[in-house]
This record gives structure tokens, C-alpha cells and sequence, in this order.
């Protein structure tokens, strides 16, 4: 049988005195004492022995004794209690101390959990999303009341059922969407976000339904507002003078008798007539394009014949290209060298007012959303005299322009998943467009597919 470590520590102690006390007796009992010294002697000795080898025993044991109730307390969650040593400086102060800023820390730790814990719910019950969490088994165990409105009914009825008997079930499936469904708490579209984490090293699932139902009326709404406007101010630009004329023309031909030169008044009406009905047709069609710009074919393609190919159809003026890495995007070619012609094609008359260069390059650029292809054409033109209305359709400041070349290119870009960038050059001497475009994840098909270009 162990023995307990006090009781060791007991031992120890008497075995350590155990060869001075032998020695003791062995001079007492075999000199000339009386025997009522011998025994007065030989009881005194053995009661101190006994004594301070219970002492030793108590001072081992004790101090244990304190940490370990400490340590109890810290795991029960009570982190108010403390040790207390005399001694701030030995080995043992030292570990009352580590023990008691342990528990400070904890109970700090604690407390900022307990205050996040209660904000994080806080922010549950007044954010106006559905909010569920799944375990492995796609059973419910977490809802906001958002999530109970949505399904109708209360977190008591819904804690330990599954997705399925939810009717939650195909949303658990992919990552962020969108999709059109019908709950108990209503209907319309919605945003779908689907992720995982952990939990006692358990995996779960996070559910976040979004109404977008109202931000999408209020988007379509604008929409339809900024269309009336265009097609409203392009309509009147073009009736207003029509209306004019045909009034003008009517005058002429109720006048009795007929002046002698209305042949020619009417030839001049008639033909202003003609011109703003051809503007207005020429505005029709440049909406259809915008209206039905397909959707992308993706496939891999290296991105140097596409700039080269944009390059040789520009005859005005000579563009320099600067070489770059071979990289391959996953994108329409065709929408992509369109892009690249309308941006060459403004850069190049912008550096023909100023007789200034035009140059074109791309490199591999790091974003947050990852890496990118950036290809920049960069003219010494005299600048973006309003970045404002850049991209605002059938906006223009060219004599003849339709106003839509940018916009179908930012069309193009954010329908690949990139952007288009255009800014003024920070010497003031040009502007520099910038076209982002996701790159193909496998790099080493990248670098094959360029070397064999």
C-alpha cells in the first residue's frame, strides 16, 4: 500500500533524527545516570523527535493543502479567493503568488467573456437577420429571434430539431447566395451565408438568412429612376427641336399665299427633323447594346495576345508595351480584348490633344480578395476633367460620343469578377486605367500556357 506524501515526509523526518537519538539513548542507558534521569532523558528526547517530525510533516503538508483548495476554487470558477504567505521571497511565497495572479488573470478573462458573451447576444436579438447554428448532426441548437420569427414559431419548439424537418436543409448547402423562398414568417428573397466553426471540438454549421426583399425594391427602385431620368433627357433633347420645327413647318404651309422660299425652309425643317430622329435611334441602339450585354464565356486564356491583338488594331497612334509576367485569366477572351480596344482607344485620343505617349502593361498585383492580373494603360493626355460622371451612362464630353464605352467596360470587368479603375497620373500629366481581373488558381498552367505563347 502508498503511503500518503505527508506520511512520507513523516518518515523521512524521524528516520533523518533516528541515528542522534539511537546515539543519545545508547550514551544515557549505558553511562552512570540514575534510572529516573535515564527515563526522564529518553521520554524528552523522544517527545521532541516525535514533535518536530510532526512539525516537518505540517509544514510540507499544509502549504499543499492551500494550493490544492486554490486550485479547486479556480476550477470550480471561483477566482475571489487567495493565498497568503509570510515569506514574499522563498519558494513557496513564489508559488501562492503565480497561483493568485493565475486566478486574476482568470477572473479577468472571465469577465471579458461574460461582457463579449452578453453583447454577442445583445446584437443577435436586435440584429434584423435569421441566425441559426447546426451541429454534426444538423440538429438546431442556437436561434436569434430573427431566425424564430422567420420559421414561426419559439426557440422552444425549434432547440433539437433538424434542418430538415426545418425545411433548412438545402440551404446548408454551398456558401454565400442568393435565392428565392417562402417561410412561415414570410417570403421574398434572400441572402444565404453558410459557414463552419467548432465547439468542444465538435464541428457546427452557421446559418444567416438576410431579407433582401426591401434593399432590392429600393435598388431597382433608383434604378428605374436614373433610367427614366437618361431616357427622359435624351427623349426631350431630341422631341424638344422636333416639336419646334414641325410647328415652324406648319405655320409655313397654312400661310396663303406660300412665301417664296419655303421649299428650301421646308427642305432645312425637314432635314433637322431627320438628324434628331437618326441621334435618337442611335441612342435606342446604344441602350439594347448596354441592356443585353451577354454573360461571359469562361475559359483559360493568357492575357499578352490579348493586349498585342488590342495594340495592332490601334493605327493613329503607336502604343508602347511594357513586357510583362505570363499570366492566364479565366475570362471571355472577346469581352476582354473589347475592354482592352475602348480603354486603348480613349487613352490615344486623349494623347493626341497633347501629343503625348500612350503606354500598356500588366503585372500580378495582391488584393484582399486575392491575386489579381492588373493591366494599366497610361496616356500624357491633359487628364479627367470630372471623374464624377465616369461611369454614369450615356454621359459624354466627346462631340458624337455615346457615353456608354465605359460602362460597358465596367459591365464587362465586374462580370468577371475584377474591376475597373480609371484616375488622373499624380504629376497631373495624363490618366492611368487600371482593369483587375481574378488569375487561374493553378499557376503552373498559367506559366505553361504564357511560355507557349
Amino acid at each position: 500500500m502508498k503511503l500518503a506524501h505527508e506520511r512520507r515526509i513523516q518518515l523521512y523526518a524521524l528516520a533523518a533524527g533516528l541515528p542522534a537519538i539511537l546515539a543519545v539513548f545508547w550514551l544515557i542507558w549505558t553511562g552512570d545516570y540514575t534510572p529516573k534521569v535515564q527515563w526522564t532523558i529518553s521520554a524528552v528526547l523522544g517527545l521532541c523527535w516525535l514533535g518536530f517530525s510532526n512539525a516537518v510533516r505540517e509544514q510540507v503538508a499544509s502549504p499543499l493543502r492551500t494550493v490544492a483548495n486554490l486550485l479547486e476554487a479556480i476550477r470550480e470558477g471561483d477566482y475571489s479567493i487567495r493565498g497568503r504567505s509570510s515569506v514574499a521571497d522563498d519558494s513557496l511565497g513564489e508559488v501562492l503568488q503565480q497561483v493568485n495572479e493565475m486566478g486574476s488573470t482568470l477572473q479577468e478573462q472571465r469577465l471579458g467573456a461574460l461582457e463579449a458573451t452578453a453583447l454577442l447576444r445583445k446584437v443577435m436579438e436586435e440584429i434584423n437577420v435569421a441566425i441559426f447554428a447546426f451541429d454534426g448532426e444538423s440538429k438546431l441548437r442556437l436561434v436569434n429571434k430573427g431566425g424564430e420569427a422567420l420559421l414561426g414559431r419559439p426557440m422552444e419548439r425549434l432547440l433539437g430539431e433538424t434542418a430538415e424537418s426545418l425545411g433548412l436543409e438545402d440551404c446548408l448547402r454551398g456558401e454565400m447566395r442568393t435565392m428565392t423562398r417562402s417561410f412561415p414568417g414570410g417570403s421574398g428573397r434572400w441572402g444565404v451565408g453558410c459557414s463552419t466553426f467548432r465547439e468542444g471540438g465538435v464541428p457546427h454549421q452557421l446559418l444567416v438568412l438576410t431579407d433582401l426583399t426591401r434593399p432590392l425594391r429600393e435598388e431597382e427602385l433608383q434604378a428605374w429612376q436614373r433610367l427614366v431620368r437618361v431616357l427622359g433627357h435624351e427623349l426631350n433633347n431630341s422631341l424638344a427641336p422636333i416639336k419646334s420645327i414641325a410647328g415652324s413647318l406648319a405655320n409655313i404651309v397654312d400661310r396663303d399665299p406660300l412665301p417664296e422660299d419655303w421649299k428650301e425652309d421646308m427642305q432645312h425643317g425637314l432635314h433637322i427633323i431627320g438628324s434628331r430622329a437618326e441621334s435618337l435611334q442611335r441612342f435606342l441602339s446604344a441602350y439594347t447594346r448596354l441592356a443585353k450585354l451577354p454573360r461571359p464565356s469562361m475559359t483559360a486564356t493568357p492575357i499578352e495576345p490579348l493586349v498585342r491583338r488590342a495594340v495592332a488594331l490601334e493605327l493613329r497612334k503607336k502604343v508602347e508595351i511594357l513586357p510583362g509576367p505570363s499570366m492566364v485569366v479565366d475570362a471571355d477572351a472577346d469581352q476582354v480584348e473589347q475592354v482592352l480596344i475602348n480603354l486603348i482607344k480613349n487613352a490615344v485620343e486623349a494623347a493626341q490633344v497633347t501629343g503625348g505617349a500612350v503606354r500598356v502593361g500588366w503585372e500580378r498585383t495582391a488584393l484582399l480578395a486575392g491575386p489579381r492580373l492588373e493591366v494599366w494603360i497610361e496616356d500624357e493626355g491633359p487628364g479627367l476633367a470630372n471623374t464624377a460622371n465616369l461611369f454614369v451612362p450615356f454621359f459624354t464630353t466627346k462631340p458624337g460620343g455615346s457615353g456608354i464605352g465605359l460602362v460597358l467596360c465596367r459591365q464587362i470587368a465586374e462580370a468577371h469578377g475584377g474591376t475597373l479603375e480609371l484616375r488622373n497620373n499624380e504629376d497631373k500629366s495624363g490618366c492611368t486605367a487600371r482593369f483587375f481581373l481574378p488569375l487561374v488558381n493553378h499557376d503552373s498552367a498559367a506559366t505553361a500556357v504564357g511560355d507557349s505563347v
